[in-house]
């Protein structure tokens, strides 16, 4: 009786010793229900390539094609010999996808392995938990809903505890000016009326009854569109998923119900999570029209920025709460990777994918993260975290680090020099500080490699053909062109993704947090893939003489013009230690205050 494949695979542990015990058998010999070839004397070991052969017919040609994909090149002999035997060593290995028995992946299903960014023998994070809001009393509630769409969450919280503002009242702006501003915005996928209000009276109810759950109870939020919602659809901003409808809350958004926080919106996210095109169009930057809001946190991006949410909840894969934050002048915190869970949540990067708050101050990015952050069972990369935040802690005499050469080319501008010698003035020592100059690209063999796993079925039934971007740098064609990158160098990449966080270590070691230019490329692809937080703020204006964009340069789609140029907010990002986001928010509070740029609105909004 031959093998299946499945049976031929549970053989092939004993390795090296089988084949050579096997040496000389014929590749055609008849297998045994052992596992051997029933040739073999009794106690001879299963041994590889004597499988039935599988798959498609492949010969030495097939490899000539293959090694200029994978960059490597193999003498004819060796192609020869490697074509001789493939159907019966390698192809069977695909029985799980391919074979009689296939096994179903579930999409909750993680890997195996899960990145720890604690590497052996580092301990981080704060020793003790607590958490300090900033003094003061509630200023006076303004007199036009305009100004208190605008009002940070800080501000809003006052008012609402203090009564001066009821929830419901809040939600009724937020919600009018969603519905007022998402034809120029594109920002709203499914705008949630009936349970915002629901809500919103209940946590009026409660307050009034004595029963304050804390400063972001009654105030309205939008989600991006990647979180599951139950009853409500969560789209993940692609065709395929329009209809899709779950049961049951993600984890954060349970725990955002559970603060009294009051869920507006389900806001756009570029399709799949990658730039800002989604199925209903480019979701809008709300200090220049004529751009995308980046992504792929679009949607929380703009609806932040124009006053139409009090708060937002993003996520990040490579630079997806960076990206929109810095374009649309707001703050965005991306916390350490494992602080906050990810379960109900859609999976684009196993080892990548962070959620985090997307707001209009400093502060109100530190009140959505201590209510975020906890581990759940549901998100096995998910650990126990402490916090320690006091806004009003002094800054002076921390230590500040900076990449010397960063500062002074692209992507940085006199904002990101400026932001350093602010930060002198406060008193913060500057430290100069290098990492290695390796490829750090390389690192996103991992990333296109988790993707193309995570969406593989959809990308195999031909689902990404409903995409609305096709186009080279989108994702149908980049999870097509992912099935062709080598294991072998995924696990070297995996490899080097410790010696990077090996430096990081080091640098990180030497300062207490990093300020770089947000955009900076090797920070962005570092810092996501060592699992560091950031917090990114507006610092400042820069003016431009043409659109931005997310997507490869297209002669086919040329980017609007301006003469003059327009002004538009910058920002720069701070880099922290693992799981100390306190820190980073008392800096950033300091940084905020000192530059006197965050109320500044969009025009227009």
């Amino acid at each position: 009786m031959a093998r299946s494949r499945r049976e031929f695979l549970s053989g092939t542990a004993v390795g090296i010793a089988g084949m050579v015990a096997a040496e000389g058998i014929s590749a055609e010999a008849a297998t045994s229900d052992a596992g051997v070839p029933s040739s073999a004397p009794p106690g001879a070991p299963p041994a590889f390539g004597t499988a039935p052969p599988v798959g498609p017919t492949v010969g030495a040609s097939t490899f000539t094609e293959a090694e200029k994909l994978m960059q490597v090149q193999y003498t004819p002999a060796e192609r020869a010999q490697a074509a001789s035997n493939w159907s019966k060593t390698m192809a069977p290995l695909y029985e799980s996808r391919v074979g009689p028995r296939k096994v179903a992946l579930e999409p909750t299903l993680a890997p195996a392995s899960t990145w720890d960014p604690l590497l052996p023998g580092l301990v981080a994070g704060p020793a003790r938990d607590r958490f300090v809001r900033s003094k003061g009393a509630a200023s006076p509630l303004p007199a036009k809903d305009e100004d208190i769409a605008f009002a940070p969450v800080t501000a809003l919280s006052r008012w609402i505890e203090s009564r001066a503002l009821t929830s419901e009242r809040l939600t009724r702006i937020y919600l009018e000016r969603l519905q007022r501003f998402d034809s120029k915005l594109r920002c709203v996928i499914t705008l949630t009326p009936d349970l915002a209000l629901e809500q919103a009276r209940r946590a009026d109810a409660e307050i009034a009854a004595g029963k304050y759950r804390g400063p972001l109870h009654g105030i309205p939020w939008g989600a991006k569109d990647l979180v599951d919602t139950a009853g409500i659809a969560t789209t993940y901003g692609a065709e395929p998923f329009r209809n899709r409808v779950p049961t049951v809350d993600a984890v954060t958004v349970d725990r955002l119900h559970r603060a009294g926080a009051v869920l507006v919106a389900k806001l756009s996210l570029g399709a799949l999570a990658l730039n800002d095109i989604w199925f209903g169009g480019e979701t809008k930057n709300p200090w220049l029209l004529e751009e995308g809001s980046s992504g792929s946190s679009a949607g929380p991006g703009a609806a932040t920025a124009a006053g139409c949410v009090g708060f937002s909840l993003g996520s990040e894969t490579g630079g997806s709460i960076i990206s929109p934050s810095m374009r649309c002048g707001i703050t965005g915190l991306r916390p350490t990777y494992g602080r906050v869970p990810r379960t109900g949540a859609m999976t684009l990067c196993w080892s990548l994918d962070k959620l985090g708050p997307m707001t209009r101050g400093v502060e109100d990015a530190l009140l959505v993260v201590r209510a975020l952050s906890g581990p759940d069972a549901g998100d096995v990369a998910s650990v126990p975290s402490r916090l320690d935040f006091d806004a009003n802690a002094p800054v002076k005499g921390l230590r500040v680090g900076y990449f010397p050469g960063w500062m002074e080319k692209a992507p940085a501008t006199e904002v990101d020099r400026a932001a350093l010698e602010t930060l002198k003035q406060l008193g913060l020592t500057p430290v100069e500080v290098r990492l290695p100059d390796w490829p750090y690209g390389s690192l996103s063999v991992i990333l296109f490699a988790e993707a193309a796993a995570a969406f593989e079925e959809l990308t195999l039934s031909h689902g990404v053909d409903a995409l609305k971007m096709q186009v080279a740098d989108a994702w149908p064609n980049l999870f097509r062109q992912a099935r062709f990158l080598s294991a072998v160098d995924m696990v070297q990449a995996d490899r080097l993704r410790r010696k990077v966080a090996q430096e990081m270590a080091r640098v990180m070691g030497e300062v207490d947090l990093l300020l770089v230019p947000s955009l900076q490329e090797d920070m962005l692809t570092i810092s996501n893939f060592t699992g560091h937080p950031s917090l990114t703020l507006r610092t400042g204006f820069v003016e431009v003489g043409q659109a931005r964009s997310d997507w490869a340069p297209d002669p086919a789609r040329p980017l609007p013009t301006f003469s003059p140029k327009r002004r538009v907010p910058h920002g720069v990002t701070l880099i922290g230690r693992l799981f100390d986001e306190g820190t980073l928010g008392r800096v950033g509070i300091a940084l905020e205050r000192a530059s006197g740029v965050a109320g500044e609105r969009p025009p227009g909004f």
